[in-house]
């Protein structure tokens, strides 16, 4: 995986999304094995019964199945599309979404995904799963420096 960002790169991307910095995601590990996008559950991120809500999930799951695709394809990436299954309410102290590459061209791959709710103790529970299509772009990110 020649292309592959370094992790100080990937921090310095994910810094740059507003809603990413609003959620208060961080990358985890972060290895040529895939990507863990960690996320801090609150109650703003909640429902109406008190769960994290669903579109909280799916942007970690679209998140960490494209930084995922990046370790193949390089930095220049968009998600093409994915799919989500929620198998259990979320709750509990953060998320940890881990995503791997599945298989990869020269310009698209494909990745899955699981999402843990964990407690404080590190006790977690897996709450979802998705797979996606992550495609490289002719186009250069902006420049993440101030």
């Amino acid at each position: 995986m020649t292309n592959a960002i370094d992790l100080d790169s990937a921090r310095a991307i994910l810094a740059a999304q507003p809603f990413s910095r609003l959620l208060g995601a961080e990358i985890g590990d972060y290895d040529e094995d895939g990507v863990t996008l960690v996320i801090p559950i609150r109650p703003e991120l909640g429902q109406q019964f008190g769960f994290v809500h669903g579109g909280v999930l799916a942007y970690a799951a679209d998140n960490a199945l494209t930084y995922a695709a990046a370790l193949a394809l390089g930095p220049n990436v968009l998600t093409g599309g994915f799919t989500i299954t929620y198998l259990r309410p979320a709750r509990g102290a953060r998320l940890r979404a881990r995503a791997r590459v599945t298989g990869a061209t020269r310009r698209q791959a494909v990745c899955q995904c699981e999402i843990h709710a964990e407690d404080e103790d590190g006790e977690s529970v897996l709450v979802a799963v998705a797979q996606g299509t992550t495609r490289a772009v002719d186009r250069e990110l902006p420049s993440t420096e101030s």
